[in-house]
């Protein structure tokens, strides 16, 4: 090992301070700290120098002291119900890509649709004293964020609209999706449907239920028409669970299954082919959210089609917004339009 080499080698097994910064680029601790904090104040010369040494000293800023001294960090905090669900992957991916595109970064956790767990997971997020927190939240009511909000953390609903004034959301219209899914199996000759969905504490599964139930009104079909299948959790496993219910139940197979969500539908379409159910000439299905799994299905899945990465891009924009001091920031409400995706799985042939 060369001198030199000894010489850095001895440098990093040390812990790196701002004063060792400073002497090594002869400048004041204070201009260290300025050139880390408020650069535009620091004559160019003299910043090239300091980050010179801040390069060759292998200087870490301490983020954790920073965060004590401004009293938060350039940490935003994201909350959403299932990491598992590829939407919600999709929707992580447009917030991290924005976050980062302002110098933030994400720290991301699950609540795993235990209102519990969330409420837990939030209390980590107060702990690190991020900056703000996107929250897709399993129950209904504003008191998760309000109770953020009195500790001076901005908070965005996300994949969850909101009436209230003060509060932003970013949101998919799940009323008008649940009509849409039900009534592509209605225009296909249905006309008994089976809902199978997760909890309804669950905002998303409420909806999608009710504008099913908008659709079958609409064709003159009662409550009746629509047989609700309720699962524990929103994923391939309970959608399999569903499915050999209905087959279990001793009485016929309704004429079409309308899942929740994708994962549910594909749960539920494994078990219909292994029992020899065709699909969907003895039964139509549609799910939701037209993750990236449902046109390479078996039988290639009809869906609903959210705008995930925009939901992500969009409530993380209006979440720096409202974090920005600056004021000015204007509440927002913003919902989205779902799009009916038809593959084969839902149309019967010469339906």
């Amino acid at each position: 090992m060369s001198a030199d080499d000894t010489g850095r080698a001895e440098i990093l097994s040390r812990t790196v301070g701002i004063k060792q910064v400073a002497a090594h680029a002869g400048v004041s601790p204070g201009t260290v700290s300025n050139v880390l904090n408020r650069p535009e104040r620091v004559a160019e010369a003299t910043r090239v120098r300091v980050e010179k040494a801040i390069r060759e000293l292998g200087f870490v800023r301490n983020g954790s002291a920073s965060t004590l001294r401004a009293g938060h960090s350039s940490t935003i905090g994201l909350m959403v119900l299932d990491l598992a669900n590829p939407f919600f992957t999709d929707v992580a991916r447009g917030v991290e890509d924005t976050a980062s595109e302002r110098g933030y970064a994400v720290l991301l956790s699950s609540s795993g649709e235990s209102d519990e767990r969330e409420q837990r997971n939030l209390r980590v997020f107060a702990e690190h004293r991020v900056r703000g927190v996107l929250l897709t939240p399993v129950g209904d009511d504003g008191e998760t964020a309000d109770r953020l909000r009195e500790r001076d953390v901005p908070v965005v609903l996300l994949d969850h609209p909101t009436p209230r004034a003060n509060q932003c959301s970013v949101a998919v219209d799940d009323v008008a999706g649940g009509e849409l899914a039900a009534a592509e199996l209605l225009a296909g000759g249905a006309r008994a449907i089976a809902f199978v969905t997760g909890p309804m504490v669950l905002r998303q599964c409420a909806d999608r239920r009710k504008g099913a139930l908008r659709a079958l009104r609409a064709a003159g079909l009662g409550r009746d028409a629509l047989q609700e299948v309720g699962v524990g959790a929103m994923n391939a496993r309970s959608g399999q669970e569903a499915a050999r219910r209905l087959l279990e139940a001793g009485r016929p197979l309704p004429d079409a299954i309308f899942c929740a969500n994708d994962l549910l539908a594909l749960g539920v379409l494994r078990v219909l082919l292994q029992g020899g159910i065709k699909v969907p000439t003895d039964v139509a299905l549609i799910g939701y959210d037209d993750i990236e799994f449902s046109a390479a299905a078996a039988v290639p899945l009809s869906s609903v089609r959210q705008p995930t990465y925009q939901l992500g891009r969009i409530a993380t924009e209006l979440l720096l917004e409202e974090c920005d001091e600056s004021g000015g920031h204007a509440h927002q409400q913003v919902m989205f339009q779902p799009e009916l995706v038809v593959r084969e799985s839902s149309r019967r042939p010469g339906g």
